[in-house]
């Protein structure tokens, strides 16, 4: 094979030639460094990129190989983390120029995971400031490789612009409210936010303590089911996560949602949370699921229309919270918007908190009754496709009025605490992609998965190359 040709390859096709020796880790390591080199000038995906480390790992898994001393799926394969985990000796900046000097003394639990699975860490992505917010980044801007000229998505943008742009494997992101979500929608690509407390966040450095979620962003849905696989489980060093087994998720992936009952909610496919384009995506989407033998109706969760001001109280509330020493003594080292959220935060009146966590259980109330009577809930993941850099950067012309939809449909499940997952369903009339969200009951990420799986390959769309890729 030829080694331009590798970084294509999906994880899945590329751990199979690397089980079957047919394609060696170093080779596989060489090839995406030298696509990084020659490309990453573009997209400005990673912070750091850790060539050497790569390359020791990559002929540890060589040998390991050799000696038939395989692990798994995950062994020589090359990933992406988000520079929010800690990395052992590898600058960790959580994407602020507070924490430029930072070289922790260990991994986070997923990056070890990772490693025990005979992952190759490819380097750390990039990221908005400390993932506080969904567009300010310290370093440098990264870039939708599907129009150059527009975001990736926050807060792991570059976890999904190199994905997108095939500088890794698979990647792993993290979600607050939407933070993986939301770059898989923009980007084209399978984002999964497992359950609260499925994967540890042990070394992930905090944004809301109580909806932080690690999980995986990747090119198909099998691709992050296996990273899925190899992150998550029971954590003596994160008491929050569950002690249950990992199952198997990829003997999810069969493709059949026969009989399975899908509820398509109302509140997110109308005008004021999506644009027509979008709209019409979703609804055709769930229309495939349908006519692949699941039961698809209408289905009302009223609280889902204030998801976003309930989540905003929080997240301000708990990132002032977490920040406190710094915004003390370090203010104006924060991004002009941290500052303004932070300070926000940080005077928000407890009522306003209390008032948001009340909301929270009502919501999650309200989606939990919904998932008792359909095994999944979709809507779109964005009520808009990628915004153009400028429109985030800068207000725009009085000639250009912004656009009025949330960019972000994401925050119901992470308030829910429930999985959920997207997939690309369509894109809009300017080449961008759109994204399908899946939400499934507590702990029930296999059915997500299998969902989310069914309608990928019952389409095409996950086909498509970015044209800057």
């Amino acid at each position: 094979m030829n080694k331009g040709d590798i970084p294509f390859l999906s994880l899945t096709q590329l751990s199979d030639l690397i089980r079957t020796k047919e394609v060696s880790p170093v080779e596989v390591a060489q090839a995406y460094l030298e696509r990084i080199d020659d490309l990453d000038f573009r997209f400005n995906s990673y912070l750091t990129v850790c060539r050497k480390e790569a390359l020791r790992a990559a002929r540890d898994a060589e040998d390991a190989i050799a000696r038939g001393a395989y692990l798994g799926p995950m062994h020589g394969v090359p990933v992406a983390v988000k520079d929010q985990l800690w990395s052992k000796g590898v600058r960790s900046t959580g994407g602020s120029r507070i924490l430029s000097g930072f070289f922790p003394e260990e991994d986070a639990t997923v990056i070890a995971n990772l490693k025990g699975a005979g992952a190759v860490l490819l380097g750390k992505t990039n990221m908005t400031e400390f993932a506080i917010t969904g567009f300010s980044h310290r370093f440098s801007y990264p870039r939708n490789p599907w129009d150059l000229n527009t975001c990736p998505g926050g807060s792991s943008s570059g976890s999904g612009a190199a994905t997108a742009a095939f500088l890794c494997a698979t990647s792993l992101g993290e979600d607050t409210s939407g933070s993986l979500r939301r770059p898989a929608a923009w980007c084209g690509l399978a984002g999964m936010k497992p359950g609260w407390g499925r994967v540890s966040r042990y070394g992930v450095m905090p944004g809301s303590w109580s909806m932080d979620t690690v999980g995986p962003i990747s090119r198909t849905v099998e691709d992050a089911a296996i990273t899925l696989g190899a992150i998550a489980g029971h954590d003596p060093k994160d008491p929050y996560t569950w002690d249950t087994p990992v199952p198997d998720y990829r003997k999810a992936l069969d493709g059949n949602v026969a009989g399975l009952r899908v509820g398509l909610i109302t509140e997110q496919v109308d005008a004021d949370f999506a644009e027509p384009e979008v709209r019409e995506a979703v609804v055709a989407a769930a229309g495939v699921l349908g006519e692949m033998g699941a039961s698809v109706e209408d289905v009302s969760v009223p609280l889902t229309r204030h998801m976003l001001d309930i989540s905003g109280v929080q997240s301000a509330v708990e990132a002032a919270s977490t920040h406190r020493e710094w915004i003390r003594g370090r203010l104006q080292d924060y991004g002009h918007d941290n500052r303004i959220g932070l300070l926000t935060g940080s005077i928000m009146p407890s009522r306003a908190y209390y008032k948001a966590r009340k909301l929270r259980t009502l919501l999650r109330r309200q989606i939990l009754e919904a998932l008792e009577r359909y095994d999944v809930l979709v809507q779109p993941t964005s009520g808009m496709t990628a915004p153009a850099v400028r429109e985030v950067d800068q207000p725009p012309a009085a000639e250009e009025p912004p656009r009025v939809v949330p960019f972000s449909s994401t925050a119901a499940f992470s308030l829910a605490s429930t999985p959920a997952a997207s997939v690309p369903c369509g894109f809009g009339s300017n080449g961008l992609p759109i994204g399908l969200q899946i939400a499934g009951r507590p702990g029930e990420e296999m059915t997500v998965l299998r969902v989310a799986h069914a309608y990928e390959q019952g389409t095409s769309w996950h086909a498509r190359r970015p044209p800057f890729a």
